[in-house]
């Protein structure tokens, strides 16, 4: 019988190595469920993991699948996950950035370029977690609410894996955004106000008997979701031979990313597949929406949330969810937090794709905006490995360089191309 919209493809029920959902703060572990935080004290709950040793071996990876699912002993899905309708996405290409370094004066550069996901942009990453998820606990309808790129990945892996699905967006999104949200035939909902209010009123619709079976990507099911952005740990890592980059330049919206990041890193140094050595980690933000950046130069421990103001609009979270604990791993690593404006983010947006012909969306401007910053105050070590991400393409946000476009219209003829002082 053919699979409907209703009728999502059944799952082993298996989280693989993952045991338990551990509480970050006071530790508490509860069963694995569509759940997110802890009752006892209201922390952020993870997947916890009892690896087996040896299960998971360099080689076992390199056999495995060209996506995300060669590293399926590392998370909480099935053994069988690469047979069952998803995106697929992953091993995105780690681009050796010589050109742009050379300007930089960097001995060693790679851009992270995630903008080659199914949807361009990391958020195909942790949706493909948060599906396989949904399917264990039974529910039929995928929702979240978005700055833009998670409501696509949401829409089309909902399509693909025979989801409803109903995605919750700010007013005002970038066009390219929101036609990318509706493409796949769900409900995109616009909401009057910015990212903390679509996420508040999703808080309040889960509650509600009208979301009672909807699996919300980033909210009920954000334990498994987080779990997608390791992938980037481990694919830099093994394309790097099995190393760690010195450096590295993550962007920070609800700072999901850079936590899960540090995660994956920890996770291959306590299985022997990569060497125990340090790494840097720095987070980036767009000045308008700056609060971790605006904590850590205060030296404080607490976010200040704020109302985002930037066209950096996929990384306009005014109160991140996991900021705190941003600052905790950049302490820890010796890195920084870092934000750069506007201006400077549509510069870097431009470098990037004259040196290396990467088209970067504004969350990758701000990176590479960070990355000019740190470089230029002599943060950066020059002589170290450096990974910069880019999360997502730019011709989802071309008004960003809107300025950019025809260099000369002439008429068809040698002349006049001679004229225009081309050459």
């Amino acid at each position: 019988m053919a699979l409907t919209a209703t009728e999502p493809a059944a799952s082993t029920g298996s989280f693989g190595p993952a045991t338990a959902l551990s509480c970050r703060e006071c530790g508490q572990r509860v069963e694995l469920g569509p759940t997110f935080a802890c009752e006892f004290c209201f922390g952020p709950l993870e997947v916890a993991y009892d690896f087996t040793p040896g299960a998971v071996t360099r080689e076992s990876i390199a056999r495995g699948p060209k996506n995300i699912w060669r590293y399926a002993g590392l998370l909480p899905v099935p053994a069988d996950v690469a047979d069952l309708p998803n995106m697929n996405p992953g091993l995105t290409p780690l681009v050796r950035a010589d050109r742009l370094a050379a300007e930089l004066g960097l001995r060693s550069l790679h851009v992270k370029d995630d903008s080659a996901n199914p949807t361009h942009s990391f958020k195909d990453r942790v949706v493909a977690m948060a599906v396989e998820a949904a399917r264990t606990f039974g529910f039929r309808t995928l929702s979240c609410s978005s700055t833009g790129n998670l409501a696509g990945a949401v829409g089309a892996a909902a399509a693909r894996a025979g989801f409803e699905s109903c995605v919750f967006i700010p007013a005002g999104l970038e066009e390219g955004k929101v036609v990318m949200a509706a493409v796949y035939g769900g409900k995109v909902v616009a909401i009057d106000g910015n990212y903390d209010d679509v996420n508040r009123f999703c808080s309040e619709l889960i509650g509600d008997p009208a979301g009672e079976d909807w699996g919300f990507v980033n909210v009920n099911l954000r334990p498994y979701y987080g779990e997608g952005s390791k992938t980037l740990a481990y694919e830099i890592a093994e394309q790097l031979g099995w190393r760690l980059p010195e450096q590295i330049i993550i962007p920070i919206a609800s700072g999901s990313q850079l936590t899960k990041i540090d995660k994956g890193f920890q996770e291959l140094i306590a299985l022997g597949l990569v060497e125990d050595r340090p790494y840097r980690i720095f987070g980036a933000q767009a000045t308008g929406c700056s609060p971790v950046a605006r904590a850590w130069e205060a030296g404080h421990d607490v976010i200040q949330p704020v109302k985002p103001d930037t066209i950096a609009k996929s990384l306009a979270i005014g109160n991140p969810a996991d900021g705190p604990y941003v600052l905790d791993i950049c302490r820890r690593t010796g890195g920084s937090v870092v934000h750069v404006g506007d201006d400077a983010i549509v510069d870097s947006i431009k470098l990037l794709a004259r040196t290396e012909g990467v088209f970067a969306e504004t969350a990758g401007g701000v990176t590479t905006g960070v990355l000019r910053a740190l470089v230029a105050d002599g943060v950066l070590d020059p002589e170290a490995s450096t990974v910069v991400l880019n999360t997502g393409d730019g011709l989802k946000t071309l008004n960003a360089v809107a300025d950019s476009g025809v260099t000369a219209t002439i008429k068809p003829s040698l002349d006049a191309f001679k004229g225009a002082g081309l050459v």
